[in-house]
């Protein structure tokens, strides 16, 4: 082994976006768990909140929004129509054009569901206060602002 090479873990910034890596991870895992008992996975709820706040949105949109391609979509959107959650319009000026509605049922899902979201969100920053969690916030923001570039 050679000791004079750099190890990435002995970086402050490595180590600490692996401490964010795993905060996100244990997101992802406590969220899936929590929507089990709504039968929702948090791709069909990212769906479902986009389209609660964005009527009306195409397939294109929306994948754009939730960055990722447009068969990811085509293959959520059929499980929701199926249960009567998401409604597909043709376009008034553009008939090519689908655009995405929430139905009652899926808006009435998305509350419940949102509850639970809520509930995990105000436990896993119950550390912070709302001042760190604003800063937390921002900062991100430039992280995914600098990885854009």
């Amino acid at each position: 082994m050679n000791n004079n090479q750099d190890l990435p873990w002995d970086n402050p910034r490595f180590r600490n976006w692996v401490a964010v890596a795993k905060a996100c991870h244990s997101m992802e895992r406590a969220l899936a768990s929590a929507l089990q008992p709504h039968d929702l996975k948090p791709a069909q709820l990212d769906v479902l909140m986009n389209l609660y706040r964005h009527p009306g949105m195409s397939q294109h949109d929306l994948a754009r929004k939730l960055l990722v391609g447009r068969s990811n979509i085509t293959m959520l959107l059929p499980q929701l129509e199926k249960r009567s959650l998401v409604s597909r319009e043709a376009d008034a000026k553009d008939r090519r054009i689908m655009r995405l509605m929430l139905t009652g049922d899926g808006e009435a899902l998305l509350m419940r569901a949102l509850k639970a979201y809520g509930a995990l969100i105000e436990k896993a920053m119950s550390a912070s206060t709302p001042e760190q969690c604003d800063l937390i916030g921002a900062h991100m923001l430039r992280v995914a602002d600098a990885l854009k570039e």
